[in-house]
């Protein structure tokens, strides 16, 4: 069965650093593509970056690039979202999901999702 529990989440002032973690059990990541997604309250889930874990090609939304970085761990069923110079529109409930072959990084395109983790960028 997939499984999937983030961590990593807090509250931090602008400018701070977080790192999320996504750690995934139940199947081979090999050639699924993970995804973090956020989603503010009263907002649409977004997609924040997404890695194709064959080819490592990654995405970044726009908002986010340049500051935030989504790698593989070293225990290859780890997925990390690093998150740099943080705003306060970063702050959010981060998900991680995770799709055999996805396309796209978009929500709908994702079959497992995880719990979800806060962050909160604040004064």
């Amino acid at each position: 069965q997939v499984h999937l529990v983030e961590s990593g989440g807090g509250s931090v002032q602008p400018g701070g650093s977080l790192r999320l973690s996504c750690a995934a059990s139940g199947f081979t990541l090999g050639y699924y593509a993970i995804g973090w997604f956020r989603q503010a309250p009263g907002k649409e889930r977004e997609g924040v970056s997404c890695i194709r874990l064959s080819d490592a090609s990654t995405y970044y939304a726009d908002s986010v690039k340049g500051r935030f970085t989504i790698s593989r761990g070293n225990a290859k069923n780890t997925v990390y979202l690093q998150m740099n110079s943080l705003k306060p529109e970063d702050t959010a409930v981060y998900y991680c999901a995770a799709v055999n072959g996805a396309t796209r990084c978009h929500y709908s395109e994702y079959d497992y999702w995880g719990q979800g983790t806060q962050v909160t960028v604040s004064s």
